[in-house]
């Protein structure tokens, strides 16, 4: 099998997470969409994405392949159809392509699977699709059990430490190199998972599901509540609840994070807080980049969606239901507006652009910190986002 993890208009409701990536590269769970596929096919899966996005994310493909939607959770049954697709067919529900067998020419010529002549077989299955942003974190606690299962099947935990005070110690797993001292995890109402190298310092109070994925931090005495993920390399203080953070990200301090994803490559300054309820208790709208205006979540509790290398200054609010693009810098007293666009600089007294040149150079000693160079293909995708987002900021 040649797979590939293609995206479709579902994209559009993704911004600003698939401004950096394709949809398959999301973090939901423990794991992005892109290494559940991975795990559960045996292989690894190239990407159909954006031509702005390729070169970064190459389709790999050659001849025929099994082209699968990269919005779609992999369930053993959905994995099981899509192995048996024919050559010329295409799996579909509710008018879904979920996966097809096409050349590689065709389907990478084509703007949609639907428009390649494949013969249709209906799914009758169950699906889960990622269709919101707010799909990532309202989803989240079933996304870590789920991948916990998969990652620790038949799998010896690493040792925990006795200066920790646990309950339900048996749902807790550590990866190799794992460090966790003096701390309260109460993985009860689900399992708690700690990658390879992070660590969890003294006095932090965890509840599950909760996932820290490899080498990130969980600083002294933060409070993490369920349905969290801390990707890699990320630090993580405060208070986090629900919330999922992609990877390099930094919320290092006091302050409140609630209902909210975050992207890559982005600093939270010390005591910055969310709001992730309105005062009357009405139902969250939220800014869409397909519909270009808000629309509704359906929810209640909704807080704050930021793109990568977007940072904030300290002591910044935000309310709920707040979009941010893509390298933003916001600072200033008193609430932002609820829809800031990629690369702007400022906050509630106003907005300036934050000059490309700039905000690649903040980019790359932010990588070189990490020991990874912002190179070519990088700085192509700044380009072209700064590009695309001058519509949004026409002050």
């Amino acid at each position: 099998m040649n797979p590939v993890l293609f995206d479709d208009e579902t994209r559009l409701n993704l911004l600003p997470f698939t401004f950096t990536r394709p949809v398959a590269w999301i973090r939901f769970g423990i794991l992005t969409l892109r290494e559940k596929w991975e795990l559960k096919l045996g292989v690894t899966a190239g990407s159909l994405t954006e031509k702005y996005l390729s070169a970064k994310f190459p389709c790999t493909a050659n001849g025929e392949s099994v082209y699968i939607n990269g919005s779609v959770i992999p369930g053993d049954a959905l994995v099981a159809a899509i192995k048996n697709l024919k050559r010329g067919t295409r799996l579909v529900k509710d008018g879904v392509v979920l996966a097809a067998v096409a050349d590689a020419a065709e389907a990478q010529s084509s703007k949609s699977l639907l428009a390649i002549p494949l013969d249709a077989v209906q799914y009758e299955g169950p699906v889960q699709r990622i269709q919101n942003t707010w799909d990532i974190f309202s989803g989240n606690e079933q996304a870590i059990t789920d991948d916990f299962q998969l990652l620790t099947k038949g799998r010896k935990s690493a040792s925990l430490s006795k200066t920790n005070h646990t309950v339900n110690p048996e749902k807790i797993f550590l990866e190799e190199g794992a460090r966790v001292e003096h701390a309260f995890i109460n993985a009860s109402g689900g399992p708690v998972y700690i990658g390879k190298g992070a660590e969890v310092m003294e006095g932090a109070m965890i509840r599950g599901p909760f996932a820290l994925c490899d080498h990130a931090v969980v600083k002294m005495g933060a409070k993490i509540y369920s349905g969290t993920t801390i990707g890699p390399h990320c630090r993580i203080g405060g208070e986090v609840n629900n919330s999922v953070l992609f990877g390099y990200s930094n919320k290092a301090h006091d302050g409140f994070l609630g209902n909210s994803v975050i992207g890559e490559w982005c600093n939270l300054g010390a005591d910055s807080n969310n709001s992730n309820l309105k005062n009357n208790y009405s139902t969250v709208k939220m800014w869409s980049y397909k519909e270009e205006d808000f629309v509704s979540t359906g929810l209640q509790f909704c807080g704050l969606m930021m793109g990568d290398h977007s940072k904030c200054s300290i002591n910044t609010m935000f309310n709920t239901g707040t979009m941010v693009g893509v390298s933003t810098n916001i600072f200033g007293n008193g609430f932002p507006p609820k829809m800031i666009p990629s690369f702007t600089w400022g906050g509630s007294e106003g907005f300036s652009n934050y000059r490309l040149q700039e905000a690649m150079e903040v980019a790359h000693r932010v990588y070189e910190r990490r020991n990874l160079n912002f190179d070519a293909t990088e700085q192509a995708i700044f380009k072209h986002l700064f590009d695309e987002s001058t519509l949004h900021r026409a002050w």
